[in-house]
C-alpha cells in the first residue's frame, strides 16, 4: 500500500474545485500535455476545468418528443469514458482495506470494454500490474487502448454478452495467490462512484437546467442499460432528492434477461450481459425497457457520418454547431440510452418540464471499426437513408418491449441473482436475502465518507 498512489476522494470527483488549486491545475495542464501523468486521477469527474457540469441537452428535432433529454457525457474523462471513475473507486478500496497489495499483486478487471479499459488505465497510475479479461468479439479499439496503457489481454469466447466466460476464466486465475479479482459487477466501490459521484452530479444538474429555463428543478426520469449496473445506481439518489422520479433500466431485445428472463448474443458494447450484477438494486427500478441493437447502430452512424449530419442539419434545422458537439461524444451505448429515453419519455407521457436524463458512457473514437461494417454490411449513409434512420429510429421510437416494476415483477428481477451468484460465484442465500432490505444498500452509501477520510489519510 506504501507504494500506491491515490488520487481524487468521492466529494472531490463531485465538486473538482475543492482539490488543491496547484494540484487541480497541474491535473487540468496534463490532461493533454501529459495523459499518462498520475495526477490525471483528479480528472475523474463529470466537471470541465472551469468546473461546469458536462451535459448536452439533445435537440427535439432529433427526439421528437417534448420532455428535454439530457445527457452527461464521459468523453472528457481520462481514458475518454466514465468507466475509469468506477475502475479507481474499486482499486482505492481495495487498496485501503488491505485486499490488494500492489507490490506483489497483480489486479484483474473482468469487463466487456470500457471497464477493463479503465482498469489498465488506473492501475499503470497507482502502480499496480493489471490484466483485463473481455471478450474476443469486442472492438478493435478496445483491445488497442488496454495495450497502449500497458494492460496484458486475456481474450475469452463470445461477444458482450458472454460475461459467464469472463468469471470462469478469472475463477481459474484465482489459484494464484498474488491474483486480485477485482469484478466490476459485484464490488460495491463501482456502486458507490455512481450513487454519489454521478447522482449527485445530476442532483445539482437539475437547478444548472432551471436556469437555462429547462424544467422546474426536478429530474423527471433517468435512463441507463446495465452492463456492470453501476451507472443505474445513480439513481438511488435522485430517488432520494426527487422521489417522483422514475429509473428505468435498458438492455437488448437480443437478450431479454430481466425482461424475459432471456440470452442471446448482441452488440451494444458496454451493456446487457446475460445476468443480474450484484450490485444492481433492481427494487428501486420502475421499468425495463428493450432495445433493438441495429437500431442503436444505425443512430450513431446519423450522429457520427459527415452525410448523417448533414441531413440533422439541412434537413431538420439542427444547428450544425450542435450537430458537430454530439458527433464527439457518443457511443453505441449512449445511442441506446438515448433511444430509451425517448421510450421513457413517450411511456410516461411527459412533457417539456420534464427532463429525462442519461448517459453517454463513451465516444466513437470505440467504434470506427463498428461504423465501418455497419456502412459494409447495411450502406453509406446518404439523405435518404439519413431521413430514414431518423424517422424510424429517433422520432419511431415505440412504447413495446416495456414491463414496469411492480413489486412482483422486482421480486422476480432480484430472484435472478440466485442463478450467478449463489449457484456459480459463491454468495450464500442469507446475503441475497440481506438485499431485500433498503438498509443494506443504504449502509453502502453511508460508507463514502469513511472512504474519503482513509483516502485523505492515505494520500503522502
Amino acid at each position: 500500500m506504501s507504494a500506491a498512489v491515490l488520487g481524487p476522494t468521492f466529494d472531490e470527483m463531485l465538486h473538482p474545485h475543492t482539490i488543491d488549486p496547484a494540484v487541480r491545475a497541474r491535473a487540468v495542464a496534463a490532461q493533454t500535455a501529459d495523459p499518462l501523468d498520475p495526477v490525471n486521477l483528479y480528472n475523474i469527474t463529470w466537471r470541465g476545468p472551469d468546473n461546469a457540469i458536462k451535459y448536452e441537452i439533445i435537440p427535439p428535432e432529433i427526439t421528437g418528443v417534448a420532455a428535454p433529454i439530457v445527457v452527461l457525457y464521459g468523453r472528457d474523462f481520462p481514458t475518454g469514458a466514465h468507466k475509469v471513475g468506477a475502475a479507481y473507486s474499486v482499486l482505492a478500496e481495495a487498496l485501503l482495506f488491505g485486499l490488494v497489495d500492489i507490490e506483489k499483486h497483480t489486479v484483474v478487471w473482468p469487463s466487456t470494454g470500457n471497464y477493463g479499459i479503465g482498469g489498465a488505465w488506473v492501475g499503470g497510475r497507482v502502480g499496480a500490474k493489471s490484466i483485463v479479461v473481455l471478450p474476443e468479439g469486442m472492438s478493435r479499439e478496445r483491445f488497442e487502448q488496454i495495450e497502449r496503457y500497458g494492460g496484458r489481454i486475456i481474450k475469452t469466447p463470445g461477444v458482450e454478452s458472454n460475461v459467464k466466460e469472463i468469471y470462469d476464466k478469472t475463477w481459474e486465475l484465482r489459484s494464484d495467490p498474488n491474483i486480485r479479482i477485482l469484478n466490476q459487477f459485484e464490488v460495491m466501490g463501482n456502486y458507490r462512484f455512481h450513487y454519489h459521484v454521478t447522482g449527485n452530479t445530476i442532483v445539482e444538474l437539475a437547478a444548472d437546467l432551471q436556469a437555462r429555463g429547462v424544467g422546474v428543478g426536478r429530474i423527471a426520469a433517468y435512463c441507463s442499460a446495465m452492463g456492470s449496473a453501476g451507472t443505474i445506481a445513480a439513481g438511488d439518489r435522485l430517488k432520494q432528492a426527487f422521489p417522483g422520479l422514475k429509473i428505468v433500466g435498458l438492455e437488448p431485445v437480443q437478450c431479454p434477461t430481466l425482461y424475459n428472463n432471456g440470452y442471446g448474443g448482441h452488440d451494444i458494447q458496454g451493456i446487457g450481459d446475460k445476468h443480474v450484477t450484484w450490485i444492481h438494486n433492481v427494487l428501486n427500478m420502475d421499468a425495463i425497457m428493450c432495445l433493438d441493437d441495429i437500431a442503436c447502430k444505425q443512430g450513431l452512424q446519423v450522429l457520427t457520418d459527415p452525410a448523417g449530419q448533414r441531413v440533422l442539419a439541412e434537413r431538420y434545422g439542427v444547428p450544425a454547431a450542435t450537430v458537430a458537439r454530439l458527433s464527439t461524444i457518443f457511443g453505441i451505448s449512449g445511442v441506446c440510452n438515448l433511444l430509451g429515453a425517448i421510450k421513457t419519455a413517450k411511456h410516461y407521457r411527459l412533457g417539456k418540464h420534464d427532463p429525462v436524463v442519461t448517459i453517454c458512457t463513451d465516444a466513437i473514437d470505440r467504434y470506427h471499426s463498428v461504423m465501418s461494417d455497419m456502412a459494409r454490411d447495411y450502406g453509406a449513409i446518404d439523405d435518404a437513408r439519413g431521413m430514414a434512420y431518423v424517422e424510424a429510429i429517433f422520432h419511431g421510437a415505440t412504447t413495446d418491449w416495456i414491463k414496469d416494476g411492480t413489486p412482483d415483477q422486482r421480486r422476480q428481477w432480484h430472484n435472478l441473482k440466485y442463478y450467478t451468484w449463489v449457484e456459480q460465484q459463491g454468495k450464500s442465500v442469507e446475503e441475497l436475502d440481506a438485499q431485500l432490505d433498503p438498509d443494506w444498500w443504504i449502509k453502502h452509501q453511508e460508507l463514502i465518507p469513511e472512504m474519503d477520510a482513509r483516502i485523505k489519510e492515505a494520500r503522502p
